[in-house]
């Protein structure tokens, strides 16, 4: 069974090429907002949706030329992309908007077509750019085809390529044995409770830069706006996020890895983490956590080595019931830490408790299907 993957890298372009790539940056923007701008005023005055491509705008705007035509053509796709899926759930994607040139974060894609992109060692060969300088730090495997490269350049400055491989996936299913399935229960303060075990103990990474990000938010504030001294501090805020969201990163692919090799199965509870942070004002630490950028970490290495990861309906009430002899509580305050059972009088802490129901009703579900 074939499937995609993306790599992604650093890479260190020259000055010269560092133009090329935000020209090229520039006419992928220029394109889907012209393009957009055509879609809606030819609409308001037939009703009915354009199939528009960017053929056209080369001959009205001649310097379209002198970038990577591919990157033009993936502009588009995105619009057409945006609009399906506006129209497919329009109640959770927004319409499809322009957008700014005053957007700091910066990208474009490009497809491999007769061998138009190559990678020599640590060069990468991109279109009307040229050899740029790759930063390695894991190869790709063999196996894998190259389908296409995304290149960004993120608020700090910094500039990476992404690479969509597509690659033969053999993997053998590994039959789960009960002793090594572990339920997962969210913390906002230690990210999990396992369900046997101890929990991870997150650093909360945000939390501690925040006295640090929020001195230089406050200098950045007071800067004169268009002032060389103004983009000096933005892009130090900008790099103080990055670094924070790389360690948070680093932090949440070790542990997932970590799992994924221990355990034949894992089991967490379907939670909207949308409405945990908007309520009782636990956006920050709930958003600083990345518990379902973790999910999805942990849920394609598990896949990759066979393995399942269970989600359970968040209306099963993990922290209301008895993993002992399985009675429900009617009520259960946020700040009961200690689950006590009226009927056996099981005592023990809450969310140890939830985890161990989420194993058990995991337990059910994998080995009922």
């Amino acid at each position: 069974m074939k499937q995609v993957r993306a790599y992604r890298y650093r890479i260190r372009p020259t000055t010269e090429q560092k133009e090329n790539l935000e020209r090229t940056f520039g006419c992928a923007r220029f394109v889907f907002n012209k393009l957009l701008e055509e879609k809606l005023e030819h609409y308001k005055l037939t009703k009915k949706t354009l199939k528009n491509t960017p053929a056209h705008l080369k001959k009205e705007f001649p310097w379209l030329k002198e970038v990577d035509s591919l990157a033009l053509c993936n502009a588009q796709i995105h619009l057409e992309r945006a609009f399906k899926n506006f129209f497919r759930d329009p109640g959770k994607v927004g319409f499809p908007r322009f957008k700014s040139r005053k957007w700091s974060k910066r990208t474009y894609t490009t497809n491999c077509v007769n061998r138009n992109l190559r990678l020599e060692g640590n060069l990468l060969r991109l279109p009307k750019v040229g050899w740029v300088k790759v930063v390695l730090h894991r190869q790709i495997p063999e196996n894998c085809e190259l389908k296409s490269v995304t290149v960004r350049r993120m608020p700090s400055g910094k500039y990476y390529v992404s690479f969509l491989c597509e690659y033969e996936r053999n993997v053998v299913l590994v039959e789960p044995r009960q002793k090594n399935v572990v339920g997962l229960d969210f913390s906002m303060k230690s990210l999990f409770v396992p369900s046997e075990g101890e929990s991870p103990e997150y650093p909360r990474f945000f939390r501690k830069s925040l006295e640090k990000l929020s001195r230089a938010q406050r200098k950045l504030s007071r800067c004169q706006k268009g002032s060389r001294n103004r983009e000096k501090q933005r892009k130090r805020v900008a790099i103080l996020h990055e670094h924070i969201a790389n360690q948070r990163k680093d932090f949440l692919h070790k542990l997932s890895a970590q799992i994924a090799n221990a355990q034949d199965a894992v089991c967490v509870e379907d939670l909207d983490m949308k409405a945990m942070s908007s309520a009782l004002h636990f956006g920050k630490s709930v958003h600083d956590n990345a518990w379902g950028f973790f999910l999805r970490m942990l849920e394609y290495k598990l896949g990759d080595r066979g393995k399942a990861l269970v989600r359970i309906d968040r209306m099963f009430p993990s922290s209301k019931k008895c993993s002992s002899c399985g009675a429900v509580r009617k009520t259960l305050t946020l700040s009961e830490r200690t689950y006590i059972c009226p009927e056996c009088g099981n005592v023990m802490d809450r969310d140890v408790n939830a985890a161990r129901n989420i194993r058990t009703e995991g337990l059910r579900i994998l080995f009922a299907g």
